[in-house]
């Protein structure tokens, strides 16, 4: 796997650097500290790395909570370049949610942030391996990496980051991040083990509909940009085929778009998915060279306007609408 377009060492080390400067001047009482820890009239300041910890901080948070997300509607999270405002907030946060080996700006910055209780969503539950070189989207037998393990940049070989497409291991990680809220804020712990146990109740309902709906295919093998669904993919025992590997917008060798065209016809593929956040020009173009049909296949990186639904359950299941359809569910 390769690291996106990281920021420059140097620029991030500067951008920290004035983003603790200001923690600094911002330091001593405040309005937070009188309210023993809290900001925002009263509730938890959560910051939210992306969209995935965003969701289970708002559905978990409730009331109690003001999230605030580093990542903006429509910017792909890898391509996330800290502002140094967007570091203080790290700093000022009563709790900071991300997933290490997603966004290297954010590990960088929260490496270096100081305060905070700082919850690695990849520690909440186990990695795993998919296939990290382009076009090897199925290799369901590597190591997996244990809590604590190596970090894994997307890009590296390592561990497949894409938890959260997969309902089984965002319930475990809705987990954690419902205790961390709990421990962050006791006054407030039944409500958020209550918001917990709702939310977990629903994805684990989501997983017995994508069992239940992709139980009988006409194939198992899909094609995708972004190899982003390798978790997706063992839990419901299908072949995840990337165009590019794990960067959507890398271009694949003529020697990957034969081999795709060869997979297509051999296990009766129909659909090449892009998705709402990066180019679909390649998708669009093997489509056209295969003859076959495109669709989106949402890696939920983030919500737009464009989005198959409001939030993640609801992307959720188009994707397995959108999957039922391409794969022939009987």
């Amino acid at each position: 796997m390769n690291v996106r377009r990281l920021i420059p060492t140097t620029a991030l080390a500067g951008a920290v650097t004035l983003g603790l400067v200001t923690l600094t001047a911002c330091g001593g009482t405040s309005d937070a500290a009188d309210q023993g820890g809290k900001g925002s009239g009263g509730k938890l300041d959560v910051v939210a790395s992306f969209y995935p910890m965003q969701f289970l901080a708002e559905r978990i948070g409730g009331d109690h909570v003001a999230v605030n997300t580093l990542t903006k509607p429509g910017v792909e999270p890898h391509d996330l370049e800290l502002k140094p405002k967007q570091i203080g907030e790290l700093g000022e946060a009563d709790v900071v949610l991300y997933l290490k080996g997603i966004q290297p700006a954010v590990d960088e910055a929260i490496a270096q942030s100081e305060g905070p209780a700082k919850v690695d969503a990849a520690t909440l539950t186990t990695l795993e391996e998919h296939g990290t070189a382009a076009g090897d989207g199925h290799d369901h037998g590597g190591d997996h990496a244990e809590h604590g393990g190596e970090e894994a940049h997307e890009g590296e070989a390592g561990a497949d980051p894409h938890i959260w497409l997969d309902p089984v291991k965002y319930a475990e990680v809705a987990k954690g991040v419902g205790a961390a809220l709990e421990k962050a804020d006791p006054a407030h712990a039944a409500d958020y083990k209550k918001n917990t146990e709702a939310l977990t109740r629903q994805l684990g309902e989501l997983n017995t509909s994508f069992e239940t709906g992709l139980k009988n295919t006409a194939t198992r093998t899909f094609i995708t940009t972004h190899s982003a669904f390798g978790y997706l993919a063992e839990r419901y025992h299908l072949d995840q085929e990337g165009i590019a590997g794990m960067d959507p917008e890398s271009e694949p060798s003529p020697a990957r778009i034969k081999e795709l065209q060869d997979i297509a016809k051999k296990d009766k593929v129909t659909t090449v998915f892009f998705e709402t956040l990066a180019s679909d020009k390649t998708a669009k173009t093997l489509a056209e060279d295969t003859g076959l049909k495109t669709d989106v296949l949402d890696p939920l990186e983030g919500i737009t306007d464009t989005s198959k639904g409001k939030d993640y359950i609801e992307v959720m299941r188009s994707n397995l609408a959108a999957l039922q359809k391409a794969l022939g569910a009987k």
